[in-house]
């Protein structure tokens, strides 16, 4: 069994009564972490000194749509109507298998390169079991591990989520692929009739799945009353967006322990309302982090992180302003915080709780080691501010369940041109559809 040995970086475990950040050495047995302690002495180890880094648990990324990789900041300026007429409506249907699977590959690749160990891939452009093949073979060879979503395209609000091919998944790709979990990209009770939305939802309930929905821009439409009667809303269910619920509504599924993810620098720029941060966080609640498309946002995860609690942050300080006069005195926010919502809180969201999103003895070696040497984060004061202000840059190394997938500051075990290559080449087909209208 492969043990590597980490010496000497200050460590974010982000694990519950442990400090904040605290110079320990983490000690890998194949898959697992298997110890944290001051100064580790296993000399059949492969020791890696890493004084002057961080390292903090795999970051999350739990809410994706991979596929648009290729079309990569295309629609940086669109509007979420813009978008979906032109991403959905114009391009979606010309993607082929292939451009399904490199807009995977190279998507999942980009989320390694930035610290993300875990990708929630919400695919809803798989017409055919091959588009579904395609996408869960991108995720495979990137090395990430994922919760490839299974959704579909342009489906009829009175017409059930396809459930032979999530058992054909089930039975098949996912089982073969210890690093990927299959969850349901649903309509959701926003987009479906009220028989179609309990019928999903019983569906995933009953096979133990993640079931992920959309609800923003909107009040919440008759088939949420439905879910809700028919007592169906619990831990597994997902909302993402969620910016049209009322406090009534958010209220109602925080305390049936339903996961929301919010995508804060896309929400804000595509005018979905206002991210929901702040109204879960008085619930006693908080949301996960996804970036959403890569056609409109770069897919730093650590990114939205940031815009995440500075929105949150100023609207603290505006209801305080409003108030009294002046800002809040102290920060409503913290950045330990925010980073939660990059580890903890999306290994929740995505049912993985138990296996990523903070680092302990008999969790997944799932890591990121942060260079807090170079100059836009050195001299370190607050390892976690660090942390959570880190650039591309200091993505110096990545490993995924104990196994290096970035090392000193590159992606290993790829052929990057090749993969750049036929990125292009499908970016640039799917864009000439674009210019057609």
């Amino acid at each position: 069994m492969i043990r590597t040995l980490l010496r000497g970086a200050q460590v974010i475990t982000m694990s519950p009564g442990r400090p904040d950040a605290e110079a320990v050495d983490v000690l890998v047995e194949g898959d697992r972490i298997v110890e944290l302690a001051e100064q580790i002495d296993r000399p059949e180890a492969e020791s890696v000194d890493l004084s002057g880094r961080i390292i903090i648990p795999g970051l999350i990324n739990a809410h994706l749509h991979t596929w648009q990789s290729a079309l990569r900041l295309a629609g940086a300026d669109w509007t979420l109507l813009e978008y979906l007429h032109r991403m959905h409506g114009v391009v979606a249907p010309h993607y082929t298998p292939a451009d399904i699977y490199i807009g995977n590959l190279a998507g999942a690749l980009n989320q390694i390169n930035c610290g993300t160990t875990t990708l929630g891939d919400w695919c809803h452009n798989n017409p055919t079991p091959e588009h579904t093949d395609a996408a869960v073979e991108g995720l495979r060879e990137s090395g990430i591990r994922a919760v490839f979503l299974h959704g579909t395209p342009g489906r009829a609000p009175d017409v059930p989520h396809p459930l032979a091919e999530v058992d054909r998944l089930l039975d098949r790709s996912a089982r073969a692929h210890e690093l990927l979990t299959v969850g349901m990209a649903i309509a959701g009770p926003q987009h479906s009739t009220s028989d179609v939305a309990v019928a999903d939802l019983r569906a995933a309930g009953e096979r133990g799945l993640v079931a992920s929905m959309h609800q923003s821009g909107g009040e919440p439409a008759a088939a949420w009353e439905a879910v809700r009667s028919a007592g169906l809303f619990g831990p597994c269910t997902n909302v993402v967006h969620g910016a049209g619920l009322s406090d009534d509504w958010v209220a109602t599924l925080v305390e049936a322990g339903v996961s929301f993810t919010t995508t804060p620098e896309n929400e804000l720029s595509h005018g979905h309302c206002s991210p929901i941060t702040g109204r879960l966080l008085r619930l006693g609640a908080a949301p996960s982090l996804g970036t959403d498309t890569d056609t409109a946002v770069s897919g730093e995860i650590l990114t939205a992180a940031r815009i995440a609690l500075a929105h949150q942050r100023d609207l603290d300080h505006a209801k305080h302003r409003h108030a009294r006069g002046m800002m809040s005195p102290t920060a409503s926010v913290t950045g330990k915080q925010a980073l939660a919502w990059a580890t903890v809180e999306g290994a929740r969201a995505l049912g993985l709780a138990d296996k990523v999103g903070h680092l302990e003895p008999g969790m997944q070696a799932d890591l990121v080691v942060i260079d807090a040497r170079a100059l836009n984060l050195w001299p370190v004061h607050d390892p976690i501010a660090a942390a959570l202000h880190a650039g591309l840059a200091n993505i110096e190394a990545v490993m995924v369940a104990g196994r290096w997938r970035k090392r000193d500051h590159a992606l290993i075990d790829v052929d990057l041109d090749h993969v750049k290559n036929k990125l292009r080449e499908s970016g640039a087909r799917l864009a000439r559809e674009l210019m057609r209208y």
